[in-house]
């Protein structure tokens, strides 16, 4: 039976390029082909037109959502006119049977509140893309301090080590806010088992939160066309950023002796590095200037050009320095018949076997990546044989039934 459903997102693909946008989006569309009356809210930056806290992309289904959080302790929206006046209007207009949300980051976590005070007999449903209620290091659950040493447990008094201006008390309450809007939710999803196991140790219970994989368009055909010259192709694809581990790729290449390293083609698709910090990237440019002839920047890439993207490629790279969850150019490799080489850590080393659809090194350091390298240049028919260990990852019909059953 046909169903009214408000899909829910931090940002629109059109104009933020994130995993979390894409997986909404995708399953947006999905919801759309089942049959079911679907909408999509996507807050946005982008500045509205005579002060209008909502306009139109594409069609009338796509709505922007033009507001921020305006508290980043505590992801709260004080924006009150926008909120409890127009958000909650649109609720009532649209009037939806399912809301699935992607996200409260930059819209603030009350909206969760008000779902539930002007829609009580709706199902909400949200997807933890991070662990930003558990962390406020941006979610990465990685320690301040410049070392970027991995957090293994969130609490009151780890939290105040790393924000001393914050006492145990700010971040009692800190929790006790965020789950007191979570508990407006009637089903969580989350697309890895390292990401359910995390929000448990935090204080969800294990019966609300369920692991359900971001859906994969179907019917893909690889593209196996390959570079005409010999060169091993390894692919990153993605965010720039300081956490990303880029910069630890570039390290191990240097590592690798000359004559190696040319063996290798390296092409790295990705957005926001120019809004990096100055000293991440003048470390990258200095590095990309030693790496001429093997690596190339390509910057941001459309959804329609993964494809051929992936098909030039015999690997795709994931050197995260911070735990990830479930990212999405992981499930596109595979769905792609791609080979991952990922940090050993949270949601990569869990996707991917080791030796089997892929190798891990050591998480932040040069020296395993470079020595995973070197066994890709000394055995060079493994991605060959690693691509044939390969299944098709969850499909977004897939993920829309699983998402459903649980919720019905």
């Amino acid at each position: 039976m046909s169903k009214k459903v408000l899909i829910i997102a931090h940002g629109h693909p059109e104009f933020n390029k994130g995993g979390g946008e894409q997986a909404a989006y995708q399953f947006y569309k999905e919801c759309l082909n089942q049959g079911d009356d679907a909408y999509f809210l996507a807050r946005t930056s982008v500045t509205p037109h005579g002060g209008a806290a909502f306009s139109t992309i594409k069609n009338e289904r796509e709505i922007l959502f033009h507001t921020t959080h305006d508290d980043f302790f505590l992801f709260s929206n004080i924006k009150t006119r926008h909120l409890w006046g127009d958000f909650a209007d649109l609720l009532e207009q649209i009037a939806p049977d399912i809301i699935y949300c992607h996200h409260y980051f930059l819209l603030g976590v009350e909206i969760l509140k008000i779902i539930k005070q002007k829609l009580p007999n709706s199902k909400l449903v949200l997807t933890l893309h991070e662990y930003y209620a558990m962390c406020n290091n941006s979610g990465l659950m990685i320690k301040t301090g410049g070392k970027n040493k991995l957090c293994f447990e969130s609490g009151t008094r780890e939290c105040n080590g790393c924000f001393p201006e914050k006492s145990p008390g700010d971040f009692f309450l800190r929790k006790e806010y965020i789950m007191s809007c979570f508990e407006m939710v009637d089903t969580f999803i989350a697309p890895s088992a390292f990401l359910r196991q995390r929000y448990i140790d935090w204080g969800l219970s294990p019966e609300a939160i369920h692991v359900v994989e971001n859906g994969q368009l179907e019917n893909i055909t690889p593209n196996v066309k390959l570079n005409s010259n010999d060169k091993i192709s390894i692919v990153y694809i993605g965010q720039i950023n300081v956490f990303k581990g880029v910069d630890i790729l570039l390290d191990a290449l240097l590592l690798l002796p000359k004559e190696l390293r040319q063996q290798l083609c390296i092409d790295i698709h990705g957005a926001n590095f120019d809004s990096q910090p100055s000293d991440f990237q003048e470390k990258v440019y200095v590095q990309l200037k030693r790496l001429k002839g093997i690596v190339r920047m390509h910057g941001s890439y459309e959804p329609s050009e993964l494809t051929s993207i992936l098909g030039a490629a015999s690997w795709v790279i994931v050197p995260s320095i911070w735990w990830e969850n479930s990212p999405m150019v992981i499930q596109e490799a595979l769905n792609h018949k791609k080979p991952v080489i990922v940090s050993d850590i949270g949601g990569m080393a869990e996707k991917i076997a080791h030796n089997k659809t892929g190798l891990h090194f050591r998480a932040g350091s040069p020296v395993s990546l470079a020595d995973t390298l070197q066994k890709v240049i000394d055995e060079p028919t493994l991605s060959t044989t690693f691509a044939k260990n390969i299944t098709a990852p969850m499909s977004l019909p897939q993920s829309y039934v699983k998402i459903n059953e649980i919720i019905s």
